[in-house]
């Protein structure tokens, strides 16, 4: 299928801003900005963003930490996600907690990540259960990692999916590594979808760092779901650029595989192909990034000059 030059263009902006945002993050988390942790997205662009534009207004999803792309796809701001780092009663989660973690607004259809993977798999399927007990024309989608692909609620969540034919799309982000767990050590197969198979869906392998690719991929398996033709699962392959988290230096990673996928950029791999297509410059770039510069800009002080939650609300939002 053709992609439009304008969704090039909106891809492109989205997959800069998730790259400046994860960028400012890091910094203001030297400053002891950020409170608490810090999960990097660089390298995950593609899929969180590629992913989250094939979906329909009114669909759901459920990202994971490292997909800041689909989040602010989906509608939140960069001002809503600082305060959140910054545990302000601004941020997402109105304080409640810091970084990804309860990151969340149905008003968008985000369910909020759950940090204990793949948690999150069986709520996007009792949400597309939902959709087909109302007769409702809408998707979920669920993301989890290799590292999630081998617990048992992943088997739960596909198999009952696929069972009952629900409207899901599984994207299954393999940056190859669960925290320091290389993937050879955790399966005996070369590609997660072909699990996929065994639960009576189709699977589908796609390249994580081109942006194209992930949309086509899952704009097909949206459509697929919304007609009524069940589940599908698609695993993105990519790589994590940075550590597990802030924390993680990532001396367990052979320096020559992150070199080696440094030059596969999703990010600049887009902008070489809308340059041969005629739809970036410099001059074009340049001011795109100025743009987001001055985004952040305003993001931060937005959340700076934002109050801690106060104490006196400590119970609202409290249902057990």
């Amino acid at each position: 299928m053709e992609i439009s030059p304008d969704l090039l263009r909106q891809a492109h902006y989205w997959m800069r801003l998730t790259r400046a945002l994860d960028d400012r993050g890091t910094f203001l988390h030297t400053q002891s900005k950020i409170v608490g942790g810090f999960f990097s997205q660089i390298g995950h662009e593609a899929v969180s963003v590629g992913a989250a534009l094939a979906l329909g207004p009114d669909d759901v999803v459920a990202p994971l930490h490292r997909d800041l792309g689909c989040y602010l796809a989906r509608g939140i701001t960069p001002r809503r996600i600082l305060a959140q780092f910054m545990g302000r009663a601004s941020g997402v989660s109105g304080g409640r907690d810091t970084n990804m973690h309860g990151m969340g607004d149905l008003s968008f259809g985000i369910v909020g990540f759950i940090s204990h993977l793949p948690a999150s798999l069986p709520v996007a399927v009792g949400m597309a259960q939902a959709f087909v007990l109302k007769g409702e024309p809408r998707v979920a989608m669920a993301f989890y990692g290799d590292g999630g692909s081998s617990q048992g609620l992943t088997h739960e969540s596909l198999n009952w999916a696929s069972v009952f034919h629900l409207p899901v799309v599984f994207i299954c982000e393999n940056n190859q590594y669960a925290y320091s767990t290389p993937l050879t050590r955790q399966m005996n197969i070369a590609d997660i979808a072909d699990r996929a198979a065994g639960y009576g869906m189709p699977g589908v392998v796609v390249d994580g760092n081109d942006i194209t690719a992930v949309y086509r991929a899952a704009h097909e398996a949206t459509k697929l779901a919304r007609a009524g033709g069940g589940p599908t699962l698609i695993e993105c392959k990519t790589m994590r650029m940075r550590g597990h988290a802030i924390h993680d230096n990532m001396a367990y990673m052979p320096k020559d595989l992150l070199a080696e996928w440094a030059q596969r950029d999703p990010i600049l791999l887009l902008e070489e192909h809308m340059c041969g297509i005629g739809l970036l410059d410099e001059v074009g770039l340049s001011t795109l990034l100025a743009h987001i510069e001055a985004e952040l800009d305003d993001a931060q002080s937005f959340a700076e000059n934002s109050p801690f939650p106060d104490p006196a609300s400590l119970r609202d939002g409290v249902y057990a």
